[in-house]
């Protein structure tokens, strides 16, 4: 296999099995696929629901050390841990979010694995795919339509236009929307008032969407999304202005999880995709729970490093759907420990022992996070051409003080040949039975107290810093039977606090808390901190510059 093939050069000559086959590996009969053309197909609630009485498999955690430029490629080696489990005789499945068209054309480009670990059709999944995004951003839409309709004929409800809450989205990264006002040109036109856009994996619907277990429970944590407030403060219901309905009808046939395939034929869902750095960075829960009811083993991930996806994915993710997981798998590679050892982007190909062993600091801090909440880790060295057999040592001696396997895998040049040893450690803590899982903070504790704790345990802050304004507002959520909600937390990927140049382990730092916003139907509270943004611009050049149609009509510059 050539290493100097492209990943879309790479995904192009896969010929892949029909998506009835790969049914028929998880026992899905053709009956019960939906497909979308021979590679792709949405499964049926029938297929879904007959498996309900079956014994969950294994479920796996993919995280990673906090992320860089350099890219630490943790979709690849979910990708590629699935392959190898299925070479050892492990029957699994890979759950994975959805790409967002936003980083696809921004910065990040696509996320569908990378080399010979992909899931396929590659081009569909990083674009349109099934139409699930457009379907979300579609029944957001109609939300935010709804309420200035509302307020147009006559305001029954008495909403403050002062007070909306619910901003509009889309699925581009698109600075100029960030701070709108609208309803302009005359009286016919509506009200004018301040709004703005998120992103659409920002969106409460998104959220919802992937929390969410059945349509009954769908509809019913859409009706309860608070989209206003009146003078009063009295919180108004997207359920108050009856446009719950119609969005689970908008969203009933996205909301069925999506079957495709690895470039070596083993089976992927892939299902919704809120970031982890703005929302809660997982796939959905109806996805994660039909493939363990499906096989024996599942492998998914959480977005971004640990501090972030990891975190969420057991805070919340797991605590709403009551998943237990059964081992981790923490990816690091050898340059993104030397950047955060304080090596240059343009440097990171260069041997460097002392920084790698100054940044193995930013991986010891994740092992020690993960280790809060009991499940076993194992760390995955994602191996580059560049990287020498001293950097692997010097990673396995750091990790021995605190007792973890390391495995080093080449899954990218040779798909799940190249993660057998991973394959055979993973497999081997998920059956071992040590898994004591358990949420860093009880439903119990307040609000503001589960802020301090993630910044303090997680991120090493001294403080969190919060003015009167951003303390009110959790008081009133205390106060008005919101205080049980666990928090998710929005800020910098880049590093452990609200700094994203202040690399490797920092500690004493303060968490500085710009916004707190209210998810009543997706049932969590959103803690803005530091300048991230809930809508992303786009780089001085963006991705989008070298995606183009080729002359034979094929898209290049996608991945």
């Amino acid at each position: 296999m050539s290493s100097y093939k492209t990943d879309i050069e790479i995904a192009r000559e896969a010929t892949g099995e029909h998506i009835n086959d790969i049914g028929a590996k998880l026992n899905i009969n053709q009956e019960n696929l939906v497909p979308f053309g021979h590679d792709k197909a949405k499964i049926s609630w029938e297929a879904i629901n007959n498996v309900q009485g079956n014994k969950d498999g294994r479920l796996i955690l993919v995280t990673a050390v906090t992320p860089t430029p350099a890219g630490e490629g943790k979709t690849t080696t979910s990708v590629g841990l699935t392959d190898g489990l299925n070479k050892i005789g492990k029957q699994t499945t890979v759950c994975l979010r959805e790409p967002s068209l936003g980083p696809c054309f921004g910065m990040k480009g696509g996320a569908a694995g990378g080399g010979y670990a992909q899931v396929i059709p590659m081009e569909d999944i990083n674009l349109h795919f099934t139409g699930d995004f457009h379907a979300i951003t579609s029944a957001h839409s109609l939300l935010n339509a709804m309420i200035d309709n509302h307020i147009y004929w006559g305001n029954e409800l008495n909403i403050d236009t002062r007070k909306v809450q619910f901003r509009r989205v889309v699925d581009m990264n698109d600075r100029s929307l960030r701070s709108i006002t609208s309803s302009l040109g005359g009286s016919t036109n509506g009200y004018p008032r301040e709004d703005g856009y998120d992103i659409t994996v920002a969106s409460e619907v998104m959220a919802i969407f992937c929390l969410s277990q059945n349509l009954t429970e769908l509809e019913e944590r859409l009706g309860n999304i608070i989209v206003a407030y009146t003078r009063h403060t009295k919180p108004i219901r997207a359920k108050d202005i009856n446009a719950h309905h119609a969005m689970t009808v908008l969203l009933k046939d996205a909301f069925r999880p999506n079957l495709v395939q690895t470039l070596e034929g083993n089976p992927a869902l892939i299902h919704g995709g809120p970031f982890a750095n703005i929302a809660h960075g997982c796939n959905s829960v109806i996805a994660t729970k039909t493939a363990l009811k499906l096989s024996d083993y599942v492998v998914t991930e959480a977005g971004f490093g640990a501090d972030l996806g990891a975190e969420k994915f057991f805070n919340i993710k797991c605590r709403k759907a009551g998943l237990v997981p059964d081992a981790v798998v923490l990816v690091a590679t050898i340059r993104a420990l030397k950047h955060q050892g304080g090596v240059a982007k343009d440097n990171l190909n260069n041997k460097n022992i002392d920084a790698l062993v100054d940044g193995c600091v930013n991986l010891g801090r994740h092992i020690r996070n993960l280790s809060n909440f009991g499940v076993p880790i194992v760390v995955a060295i994602n191996k580059f051409v560049t990287d020498t057999e001293a950097e692997f040592e010097a990673v396995k001696d750091y990790c021995a003080q605190f007792n973890v396997d390391v495995s080093v895998t080449s899954h990218w040049e040779h798909g799940g040949d190249g993660a057998l040893d991973l394959a055979e450690k993973v497999a081997k803590l998920a059956d071992s039975g040590t898994s004591q899982f358990k949420t860093l903070y009880d439903d119990d504790l307040s609000l503001f107290a589960k802020v301090e704790t993630i910044a303090k345990t997680i991120y090493q802050a001294t403080e969190v810093q919060a003015d009167q304004k951003i303390r009110d507002s959790f008081a009133w959520y205390q106060d008005n039977d919101f205080g049980h909600l666990p928090v998710c937390i929005a800020k910098t990927q880049y590093s452990f606090s609200t700094d994203p140049l202040l690399l490797g382990a920092p500690s004493n730092h303060s968490m500085s808390i710009r916004e707190v916003r209210l998810s009543a139907g997706a049932e969590f509270i959103v803690v803005v901190c530091g300048a991230i943004m809930t809508m992303p611009g786009l780089p001085r050049t963006p991705a989008a510059d070298k995606i183009k149609l080729n002359k034979e009509g094929l898209i290049e510059g996608l991945f």
